[in-house]
């Protein structure tokens, strides 16, 4: 019964999407994260996915995407990207997914989840910049009060689960090109979050990335950097 996690798989069963056009490693992707996904994860297994999880646009052009993550091993608990247009209010999520029949699939939303030995937690976040607009700051702040909501959710699970570690996923970077967004870092601080885990980021050396966002690991598992195949969550070991 592991952890196991993938972010951006940009799936466009239905929507006329084709991802090889951001060069030779999408092709065929879906092939390759279908094979790599059953080699790797069983169905006891949980499978974290922080964004960009389909193209489509409503749930209509969302569902045959949803049922074919649904069909793939293990549950999975996904969260909201910049590109899931698809994404609503976490009642009409719940209800789209039954509807689907798709009762594999849990959503990450001002909410956390006990799994094992850890307690995912999250929010989508939101893009780095040195400076925010008026608007930007209204947006990024409401990402921070989510996560918020998330870590005092991971909290209470905490407190009748001894020794299970808080673990965050954005979709945003939380650091960028040594840019931190501060409302997000200040909140993992507050709740004693060791490591937090993001996608958004395509098409780049892993080595040029931020490790920390302060003195907080960071790690990118966006699908293309880490070749379609689900990541293993361990055990956290202080460096």
């Amino acid at each position: 019964m592991a952890i196991y996690m993938l972010s951006d798989p940009h799936l466009s069963l239905t929507a006329d999407k084709p991802m090889d056009i951001f060069g030779a490693r999408w092709e065929n992707y879906i092939e390759k994260l279908k094979n790599n996904w059953t080699e790797t994860v069983s169905e006891d297994d949980t499978v974290v996915i922080p964004g960009d999880i389909s193209w489509g646009m409503g749930f209509d052009t969302a569902a045959e995407d949803l049922t074919f993550i649904h069909n793939l091993p293990g549950r999975k608990i996904i969260g909201k990207g910049n590109h899931d247009y698809w994404w609503q209010t976490m009642a009409k999520l719940n209800r789209f997914k039954e509807e689907l029949g798709a009762d594999s699939i849990d959503f990450l939303f001002n909410n956390a989840y006990l799994c094992e030995d850890f307690i995912i937690a999250g929010t989508r976040g939101w893009t780095l910049e040195a400076n925010y607009s008026e608007e930007d700051l209204k947006i990024v702040n409401r990402e921070a009060g989510r996560l918020r909501m998330s870590l005092e959710a991971a909290k209470k699970l905490g407190e009748t689960t001894l020794g299970a570690e808080t673990v965050v996923f954005l979709h945003y970077p939380p650091s960028f090109g040594g840019i931190v967004c501060r409302q997000l870092v200040d909140v993992m601080h507050e709740y004693g979050v060791k490591r937090c885990f993001y996608g958004h980021i395509h098409s780049v050396n892993p080595a040029i990335l931020d490790r920390f966002a302060d003195d907080i690991p960071i790690y990118c598992i966006s699908a293309d950097l880490i070749g379609f195949k689900p990541m293993k969550l361990n055990k956290f070991q202080a460096v």
